[in-house]
């Protein structure tokens, strides 16, 4: 689940890490109020308004502009809220702005040189450990720094169980370029992170840039979080903040339904019960000539509705040639599957795409005979390789 810039600020200011302060704002008016709101706690008439949605590249885009006073604010504001936002990590038609966050001047006149940098907390699996990615060189133009110089790029592994060490931090700081003041403000700001990080049940916290300014304080001015969906059933105020509009359409309905999708890029549909057998059956697929169009998993509890519902879901995918319904009744009785074909096809009538059904296990000969008996253009299948030829059958026809 990935939350918007505001919503990750908030998060980690809960977790003591000074922030860029802002106010979120609907419309022009709002962003107006905002910005005269800011100037009177800053003393600063100058603020930035910025796009909120899941995207990075906003800056870009045109999603991040400067106002030098609160009317300018509320102009930025309207130009910005209901344009289609395109960057490198938008769908190519862009995503619809529907709010802004109306954000404080953080680049003001000091003793030294405001200096952005680059830190990210992840995971990684392959060495079952966390990491701390930084770079001296924060901004907008990160991925080049990565590709071109990517000696400036630096990673700091955190044992899952020692947890993130003093003088790891420390060695953060170091590396950055960091002295005096800003040193220490640096090491807490690190320390605190990561805290955020393991105590939201992340999968990552990106900040860029991460901003010392010119007084020597450590600040985040951008946030880009996703949190661990498998860990939300312990932070309901967290699942409380999902944006459903930044979301696709057929994941949240999929949810709704409480099944187990995830869109791919391919032209044959699948519906399995249970992980592992939906990676069998997605390697099937594609070694049979096709290419899986989705992980879908109606879990071990599957019954006619979850099955009906699962069916429409696939066929919102415009790209499905085929379908292929691939269960081992263990749990799941074969029959309640075999109803669910069928009253998918009576429900939703036309199906405009073949159907391959292979059912084993509980109850499988009651579902071969409801299939059988129903009268439907459904293909049948007993073994492995059976389903595998349908498939490269019909994708061929």
């Amino acid at each position: 689940m990935n939350l918007h810039e505001y919503q990750g600020k908030e998060l980690l200011k809960s977790y003591g890490v000074k922030i860029q302060e802002g106010i979120l704002a609907h419309s022009a008016e709002e962003a107006v109020e905002a910005a005269k709101k800011l100037k009177e706690l800053y003393n600063s008439g100058w603020c930035v308004v910025k796009a909120q949605v899941h995207a990075g590249g906003r800056g870009k885009g045109g999603g991040v502009k400067l106002a030098k006073s609160p009317e300018q604010a509320g102009e930025l504001a309207g130009q910005i809220i209901g344009m289609m936002l395109i960057t490198p990590q938008t769908p190519p038609e862009g995503k619809l702005v529907r709010k802004v966050l109306v954000a404080q001047d953080v680049f003001y006149p000091g003793a030294s040189e405001p200096k952005e940098f680059y830190i990210s907390v992840l995971t990684d699996r392959g060495r079952g450990a966390n990491v701390i990615i930084y770079s001296p060189d924060g901004g907008m133009d990160i991925e080049k720094v990565a590709a071109e110089t990517p000696e400036r790029v630096f990673t700091e592994h955190v044992d899952p169980l020692l947890g993130l060490r003093p003088f790891q931090a420390a060695k953060v700081a170091f590396n950055l370029g960091l002295s005096g003041p800003a040193f220490k403000e640096m090491v807490a700001f690190v320390q605190k992170l990561y805290a955020a990080f393991l105590g939201s049940d992340a999968t990552m916290f990106e900040i860029n840039p991460c901003l010392k300014t010119s007084d020597d304080l450590i600040i985040a001015v951008d946030a880009k979080v996703a949190l661990d969906d498998n860990g939300l059933f312990r932070h309901a105020e967290l699942e409380a903040l999902r944006d459903t509009d930044e979301e696709d359409a057929t994941d949240v309905e999929a949810r709704e339904y409480d099944l187990n999708y995830v869109k791919l890029d391919g032209n044959v549909g699948c519906m399995v019960n249970g992980a592992g057998l939906a990676m069998a059956t997605m390697d099937l697929i594609q070694l049979s000539g096709g290419e899986p169009a989705n992980f879908l998993d109606v879990g071990g509890t599957a019954d006619a509705q979850r099955v009906e519902n699962a069916m429409r879901i696939i066929l919102k995918d415009p790209n499905v040639k085929a379908i292929l319904i691939n269960i081992f009744g263990g749990i799941v009785r074969c029959d309640r599957v075999a109803q669910g074909v069928v009253d998918a096809y009576k429900t939703i009538g036309n199906i405009p795409v073949p159907v391959i059904v292979r059912l084993q296990g509980t109850n499988a000969d009651i579902a071969k005979k409801i299939i059988d008996e129903s009268g439907l253009q459904v293909m049948g299948a007993v073994e492995f390789q059976e389903a595998a030829d349908l498939v490269a059958k019909v994708l061929k026809s």
